[in-house]
């Protein structure tokens, strides 16, 4: 095969692979035709390799380094995939985030020390690109994977005033290291470049509360995008330029749709006072609130009056991810349809630790992707709805986002489950969440609390619902009042 014959047949194979990678994207905006979106991208990504491979043709000791980590990698995918628990999702996907910073990272170090005299001017802006953005991905991804798993607090001195003049230094430290690259390519400045942005990325996640964690997930993503983008640049890949864009502006989209169910603006949680940081830990919970109208029941009255109920809405939350309670819901769903109820499941933007963390939950307890309802199509429902469950969420309930102007959830959009006839709220104790602040809804007259392990609570619903006799006879027999 002749040079340009070989040049068509690399450029039709990256162009199919844009097309795949575009479907892939497009379909991951809905649950039902996301795994097979994820496919059409991995796809993608095989046949990117592939054309690379083919154009480059490289010499056979370079193939075995290539062989060597393609195995690797794909022997720690698969034993992720399979081993991490869904409860772990969300630091798994900062840690894949800081893997692609380090990856275009490493690509641009990699051309910047082997990088000829007559590089031209774009190459090396894009290596200092490639570098800041991927070294503040790295270092920030895997600062909120620790956040995440609990293994690093908040230090009190990130809440003051004191990290602005850190972080303006590094960035600083950053532009004088960027503005001599062009001049020094694999002297002083790459190296300075390298270990002050990835300060700078601890610098700017340290601070950012447990609250804010999916806007900081999605930023780091559509990070790893640009870092991608840039590295297309420097090895002069169209492929990967593209691929890094389309990642860069769906994080960016899904950073900002995170930013309104929040009611922050990406200023404020980068910069500003952060949500949830108080205490430490990411995990939440925080102190019991001085609560004085709480009222508790048992898992046997919530069973009775699911029994009369014509329509349930599940509310998930982390809780339900901690308890590994997603297949016990799923029965306790089935138990309840068989019986002539009508369920579903309220989804807010921004329950669990990362965007999309419930969906992707309950998908692998193969509930119904029709049963997923988003929070503004949920919210008008709540009002003709007999029982909502709620598992394990707390900030994203709290009636006072709409009414107590002085709360710090004050105009976060939430879900209105107040409205709804009667609400159980499944908690381990009266703990705050993220935000650290009492829940209203847990004081209302037609809420009661059911304490306890969600996995425990939703098996023993399961167990007193059979006992009554639910489900055995197909739909149900309405009990006059």
């Amino acid at each position: 095969m002749n040079s340009l014959s070989l040049d068509l047949f690399t450029d039709a194979i990256d162009l199919v692979a844009v097309l795949l990678l575009a479907l892939g994207l497009k379909g991951l905006s809905k649950v039902r035709s996301a795994r097979t979106a994820n496919g059409l991208a991995a796809l993608a990504m095989g046949l990117a390799v592939v054309g690379l491979l083919i154009q480059l043709q490289p010499s056979p000791i370079t193939w075995l380094w290539i062989a060597v980590g393609s195995a690797l990698g794909g022997l720690a995918g698969v034993l992720t995939a399979q081993r991490v628990p869904m409860t772990a999702m969300p630091e798994v996907v900062a840690l894949f985030n800081g893997c692609g910073g380090m990856a275009s990272l490493l690509v641009a170090v990699g051309v910047a020390l082997f990088a000829s005299q007559d590089s031209g001017m774009v190459e090396l802006v894009s290596i200092a690109i490639s570098v800041f953005v991927g070294a503040i991905t790295f270092s920030g991804s895997i600062v909120a994977m620790a956040k995440l798993q609990g293994w690093l607090d908040t230090p009190a001195w990130t809440q003051s005033s004191l990290r602005h003049g850190v972080n303006i230094g590094l960035a600083l430290l950053c532009l004088l290291a960027a503005v001599q690259i062009p001049a020094h390519p694999a002297g002083w400045p790459l190296w300075l470049l390298v270990g002050a942005s990835s300060l700078l990325g601890i610098g700017v996640t340290l601070p950012i509360g447990g609250a804010d964690m999916p806007v900081v997930i999605s930023l780091l993503n559509s990070y790893s995008g640009v870092a991608a983008a840039a590295a297309g640049f420097v090895v002069g890949s169209q492929l990967l330029i593209v691929a890094g864009a389309m990642v860069g502006a769906a994080g960016l989209i899904l950073t900002q749709v995170m930013c309104t169910a929040m009611n922050r603006s990406l200023v404020s949680v980068l910069f500003g006072g952060a949500l949830g940081a108080a205490g430490g830990s990411v995990g939440g919970g925080g102190s019991e609130a001085g609560y004085t109208r709480i009222t508790s029941c048992s898992p046997e009255e919530c069973a009775m009056a699911l029994e009369q109920a014509e329509r349930v809405v599940f509310v998930p939350g982390y809780g339900l991810a901690v308890a590994q309670a997603q297949h016990a819901l799923r029965e306790l769903a089935k138990l309840l349809e068989a019986h002539g109820v009508e369920v579903s499941y309220a989804i807010h933007p921004v329950a669990g630790r990362m965007p999309g963390h419930m969906n992707v939950l309950l998908a692998e307890a193969d509930v119904p992707y029709e049963q997923l309802v988003e929070m503004d199509i949920i919210n008008p429902e709540f009002p003709r709805t007999d029982v909502v469950i709620v598992l394990g969420a707390n900030d994203v309930v709290n009636p006072d986002a709409k009414s107590d102007p002085s709360s710090p959830l004050y105009g976060m959009p939430v879900l209105e489950v107040e409205q709804a006839r009667q609400v159980f709220v499944v908690k381990r104790s009266l703990g705050a969440g993220y935000a650290g602040i009492a829940n209203a809804l847990f004081e209302l007259p037609q809420t009661a609390m059911v304490f306890g392990d969600a996995k425990a609570v939703l098996n023993g619903l399961l167990s007193e619902l059979r006992s009554l006799g639910v489900g055995k006879a197909g739909a149900k027999e309405k009990v006059a009042a």
